[in-house]
C-alpha cells in the first residue's frame, strides 16, 4: 500500500512491549504520521497534549468512556438505563478531544443479544447519538459510529457498515460519520471494495487489518492496493488507522508500509 495516505498506528494494537507514552515515541521513530488509542483518559488531557507536541504527531480518534471493559461492555449508547452516564462521557470526552486537537469521538454503542433487543434500545441510540453529535457541533467535531463484525465482537448492536448507515441516516445529523474497518467487513463476509463504495459519502474514518488473523497488511487475503484505489475513488483523505495485531513484533511487520 503506497503512502498516498497517511498511516495512523493505533497504540492499543501497536507498540504494546512498551509503555504507553513509549509508544508515542515509536510510532513516530518508525514514521506513523498519527496516533490513535480508544481510551487515553488514564493519561491527563493536558499532559497528552504535551506528549502530541512533543512528538509532532495528530491524534486522529478516540471513544467515548465505553463502560466495564471486564465485563464485556463496549458502550453504553443503546440503554436508556444509562443515559446520565452516556452524556457525562460525551462532555468528558469532547472536553479531552479538545485539549488534544482531536475532531473525532467514537461513540460506541453496546453489546446486547439479538433476543433481549427490543425497539426501544434502538430509539434510545438514535436519540443518544443525535445529542451527542449535536454537542459535537458546538466545537466543529464529529461522532463516528462503527460496524464490528459478529465473529469478533458478538451481539455487538452495530455489525455491519449497512445498520451503521441506516444509523447515521436516522438520525439526521450531518457531523456522524461512519467508521469503516476494512477487517470486519471481511469478517462479516462482506467485500470492502463494494462497502467503501457505496458508503463512500459517509467514511469518517478507515481501520485496517490483514484477515483471518487481524495482522498486518500482507499476512492474510485481502487486496490492499485495491483497497487504497476504492478509497481514493470514493474520495477520502483521512488517514488510515492501523488497528492489526502484528505476527511477531511491530517493528518486525513494518514492512508492509513501504510496499507500493
Amino acid at each position: 500500500m503506497p503512502k498516498s495516505f497517511g498511516y495512523s498506528a493505533h497504540l492499543g494494537y501497536l507498540f504494546t512491549e512498551l509503555s504507553f507514552a513509549d509508544r508515542f515515541r515509536a510510532a513516530k521513530k518508525h514514521g506513523f504520521s498519527a496516533v490513535e488509542h480508544p481510551s487515553p483518559y488514564h493519561v491527563p488531557a493536558s499532559e497528552m497534549a504535551e506528549w502530541l507536541q512533543e512528538m509532532g504527531l495528530p491524534y486522529v480518534q478516540f471513544g467515548l468512556y465505553s463502560g466495564d471493559a471486564t465485563q464485556g461492555e463496549k458502550g453504553l449508547a443503546i440503554f436508556s438505563d444509562r443515559l446520565s452516564e452516556f452524556r457525562d462521557s460525551v462532555a468528558v470526552g469532547l472536553d479531552y478531544a479538545q485539549t488534544i486537537g482531536v475532531d473525532k469521538v467514537h461513540a460506541m454503542a453496546g453489546v446486547l443479544p439479538q433476543s433481549m433487543r427490543t425497539p426501544d434500545h434502538w430509539d434510545c441510540y438514535i436519540e443518544n447519538l443525535r445529542w451527542a453529535a449535536d454537542r459535537a457541533a458546538e466545537r466543529e467535531m464529529t461522532i463516528l459510529v462503527e460496524a464490528m463484525s459478529a465473529g469478533a465482537v458478538p451481539d455487538y448492536f452495530v455489525d455491519v457498515p449497512d445498520i451503521g448507515a441506516k444509523t447515521i441516516a436516522a438520525t439526521q445529523r450531518g457531523n456522524i460519520k461512519l467508521l469503516l474497518d476494512v477487517f470486519h467487513c471481511v469478517n462479516s463476509g462482506l467485500d470492502p471494495l463494494v462497502e467503501i463504495r457505496k458508503h463512500a459519502a459517509l467514511i469518517g474514518h478507515v481501520h485496517i487489518a490483514d484477515h483471518p488473523g487481524r495482522h498486518e497488511p500482507g499476512s492474510g487475503s485481502i487486496n490492499f492496493a485495491q483497497v487504497r484505489s476504492a478509497l481514493e475513488a470514493a474520495g477520502y483523505h483521512g488517514f488510515l488507522g492501523c488497528e492489526y495485531a502484528p505476527e511477531r513484533t511491530t517493528v518486525e511487520g513494518l514492512g508492509w508500509t513501504t510496499v507500493a
